[in-house]
């Protein structure tokens, strides 16, 4: 029985799609629900499984192809039987594909350049496992599994002789050229203005050392800052509810929920998941869902629903050592939290110097509908709750 492959149904707002890599050769044997192509969008990959056990006996669509919503990528045959009389008629279809390896290794889809340019290996060592032999994700996440001292090596061996000097052109992912027109959206559309404070991290960094063990074991994950930065943010939000609010054409939008967007960096560029209704959350609750929203997206597993919404950001650049910061907005979000590393200063207390652990908070915000007093007032309030975190318990 044969069956179209179809592209699904894309998410509202988004017009098309890009194949991005398939996983399966034509002719070859598949399961019921194995992921047979990962097709990329603005916003999600998307992923198209085997209808039933069987195996793909056209590509209609290849790598890099932009395709339309339930436009047809490749013909499958049903069936165990069905699918090795399809191997030993693409055997042949297959053999000029063979000796076409070269070439086809040349057009190399957008998330394979990426991956090739950041690791910097030599696509020409790399043996492809795709259709007609081209590379795949996979292929070059093995290479470097399997040789990094090999891979290490390579790129300083190509630009070592002066003669031999040489540069890499690698396309845009979908992904990335979204994020560049939003934060170019963001800069040119707003009157964006950022804010500067400092916070004592002692009293939390105490609470989490005295309770670590204890909550780990009730609740099953560690208790990390993340929490307590979205606690304090949805409480702040709750007193300063211009903070909270958005701007729609000539209205000023009032939220009366408090979903917080976390900023997670992922291979394929930053994405921002969603936390929902955080007032309602415990610190447990809230670290659980962080830690599931970073995993899903580190594995390109994030839904259209998880990216979706959001009031305000929160962005730790402290994780990768950034002492301070001008995030940038989130549209059509007003303001942005970001965190940055923690480190040891001399510090004045009570006419007596003291060497406390010290991060700088900084909230970039839309001063069209924020004003001065109310997003100062907002940083204060956060560093307030994170210098005294009984106040979040008591609701102070």
């Amino acid at each position: 029985m044969s069956i179209e492959i179809k592209v699904p149904v894309l998410p509202e707002s988004v017009a098309d799609a890009t194949i991005a890599t398939w996983h399966v050769q034509a002719g070859e044997q598949v399961s019921r629900d194995q992921n047979l192509v990962d097709i990329e969008t603005d916003k999600v990959v998307l992923e198209v499984v085997a209808p039933e056990d069987g195996s793909i006996t056209e590509f209609l669509a290849e790598e890099g192809d932009t395709v339309l919503a339930e436009a047809v990528i490749a013909k499958f045959v049903a069936g165990a039987v069905a699918g090795q009389e399809v191997t030993k008629a693409e055997a042949e279809a297959a053999s000029p594909a063979a000796e076409a390896t070269d070439e086809s290794n040349d057009a190399l889809s957008p998330s394979v350049r990426r991956l090739i340019a950041e690791h910097n290996v030599d696509a020409a060592q790399i043996k492809g496992t795709g259709v007609g032999g081209r590379i795949t994700k996979e292929d070059v996440e093995a290479f470097v599994k399997a040789a990094p001292a090999a891979a290490a090596k390579a790129a300083p061996a190509a630009v070592e002789p002066l003669a031999e000097r040489s540069q890499k052109r690698v396309p845009m992912t979908r992904l990335r050229k979204t994020i560049a027109n939003r934060l170019l959206e963001a800069k040119n559309s707003t009157a964006m203005l950022t804010t500067f404070n400092e916070v004592n991290m002692k009293p939390i960094m105490d609470i989490r050392k005295q309770y670590q063990e204890v909550f780990e074991k009730r609740h099953g994950i560690r208790l990390g800052f993340m929490s307590f930065y979205v606690k304090a943010v949805t409480e702040a939000l709750k007193r300063y509810p211009e903070v909270n609010a958005s701007i729609d054409g000539d209205d000023l939008v009032y939220h009366n929920y408090f979903d917080v967007s976390i900023a997670v960096s992922t291979p394929r560029g930053l994405v921002t998941p969603v936390l929902r209704d955080t007032d309602t959350m415990s610190l447990a609750d809230i670290e659980r869902n962080v830690r599931e929203l970073a995993l899903k997206g580190r594995g390109g597993k994030l839904t259209v629903d998880d990216m979706t919404g959001g009031n305000f950001t929160v962005t730790n650049g402290g994780v990768f050592g950034s002492l301070m910061s001008t995030p940038i907005l989130n549209l059509p979000q007003s303001a942005i939290l970001g965190m940055h590393a923690i480190k040891d200063r001399p510090m004045a207390v009570n006419g007596q110097v003291e060497i406390l652990p010290m991060m700088y908070l900084a909230l970039s915000y839309d001063h069209r509908i924020i004003d001065g007093r109310e997003s100062v007032g907002f940083l204060v309030a956060i560093k307030d709750f994170l210098e005294d975190p009984t106040r979040l318990l008591l609701d102070l």
